[in-house]
């Protein structure tokens, strides 16, 4: 069960703020309410004052679904890899899992599931669901990952030489089919998921990974392209 608590909204940077939202937590339905873009974080409440805010670098991916088998109605569909915050005296605010570095032994031996959560803002006018998908876009931008920002800079060199010499492992590289027989039974599923909502879209679906709006596609093997959209 998702405990709302009270939300302070942003007053400045905003992008977008949408009324008749409603959200769906996992499986849960939040009821309707409205949903606040800004440049600082996401954020949706009830007529109450009650709800949620996101953090920007916990969503992994966010997409518009058209996909009506996984859900009744067209919706912004978003992935976040942490879970809720909840306390009674502050909002909650979903932050990224790797700044969750003082979770008690309690919470390391959760199920690792917890550690995902995908909500869905279903707007009661679908032709705002373009403007929800640009304003997320952009905000996210503006916040991009650290560690894919340094990782060029910090990374370990792969030395040529050295490995010839057998002194070192050469970096291990997957293809597709070697790639998915190394994901786990939930990472499986979740893919088998986003490949059916991308299915059902529009010809030209939009998705977003990490704050980047990818319109590239891969081939399928029944020789129609889906768009290179997964998780992190």
């Amino acid at each position: 069960m998702v405990l709302l608590t009270s939300v302070c909204p942003p007053s400045e940077g905003i992008h977008l703020q949408q009324a008749d939202i409603t959200a769906v937590w996992n499986s849960e339905g939040l009821g309707p309410g409205t949903l606040l873009i800004a440049e600082t974080r996401v954020s949706w409440f009830n007529v109450s004052g009650m709800g949620f805010c996101l953090d920007y670098q916990s969503i992994s991916l966010h997409a518009i679904s058209r996909d009506l088998t996984s859900y009744p109605k067209e919706h912004l569909y978003v992935m976040v890899n942490s879970k809720l915050k909840a306390n009674g005296e502050k909002e909650n605010i979903i932050e990224d899992a790797d700044d969750q570095s003082e979770s008690s032994d309690e919470d390391c031996n959760d199920d690792s599931t917890s550690q995902v959560t995908e909500i869905r803002f279903v707007p009661s006018d679908e032709a705002s669901l373009e403007a929800m998908f640009t304003a997320l876009t952009d905000c996210q931008a503006l916040h991009p990952d650290p560690d894919e920002s340094d990782s060029d800079l910090e990374g370990d060199e792969y030395d040529v030489e050295e490995a010839e010499s057998e002194q070192i492992d050469p970096p291990t590289f997957y293809n597709f089919e070697e790639g998915l027989s190394h994901l786990t039974l939930e990472g499986q599923a979740t893919l088998e998921r986003l490949e059916g909502m991308l299915a059902q879209s529009a010809p030209q679906p939009r998705c977003c990974m990490g704050g980047v709006d990818t319109k590239d596609s891969l081939p399928c093997k029944d020789g129609t392209e889906r768009p290179l959209c997964a998780p992190k």
